[in-house]
């Protein structure tokens, strides 16, 4: 399906879409947000790029982040969540990852994308992604990948 489908798809059942990045810098927004129309569906949208922006702006747990490392499921699943708590949309993408070159670790390489989705009836998801190529690749796979994960929240 493609973008303009999938707004649509989104605008027909009335439903409202909310954002929450850290490694895209706000791509996936811009991305929904070039489609004519598309202030109908997109609500809002985050770039919490630092761990203190994800915690004021998402409320995602400080600890959490200390616990798990930002780059993991449960910070993927709780900024999914916040951006629902603060938005009037009725499904939120996040994704948060190393998108390179430099940060990566042996047990986080670069490349690894997390890719939460959440919608309001409590439902929530998050896929481990790694993702191939220079950090403009990572980039595009992990918007396109969000893109998908806002396809299966309507089923």
């Amino acid at each position: 399906m493609d973008l303009a489908g999938l707004l649509e798809l989104y605008r027909q059942r009335g439903l409202r879409i909310a954002t929450a990045e850290s490694c895209t810098g706000g791509l996936v927004a811009a991305t929904l947000t070039a489609i004519a129309g598309s202030s109908d569906v997109f609500e809002r949208g985050w770039v919490t790029y630092s761990n203190q922006a994800k915690s004021e702006s998402l409320g995602v747990p400080s600890d959490l982040i200390a616990a798990k490392g930002a780059v993991s499921t449960e910070v993927a699943e709780a900024m999914a969540k916040g951006a629902l708590r603060r938005a009037q949309a009725d499904v939120a993408v996040s994704v948060t990852g190393i998108a390179g070159p430099g940060g990566g670790s042996a047990e986080k390489p670069v490349g690894l994308v997390f890719i939460g989705l959440a919608r309001k009836d409590g439902w929530s998801q998050v896929e481990r992604c790694q993702f191939d190529g220079d950090r403009d690749a990572v980039r595009r796979q992990t918007v396109a990948r969000a893109l998908a994960h806002l396809a299966t929240a309507l089923d």
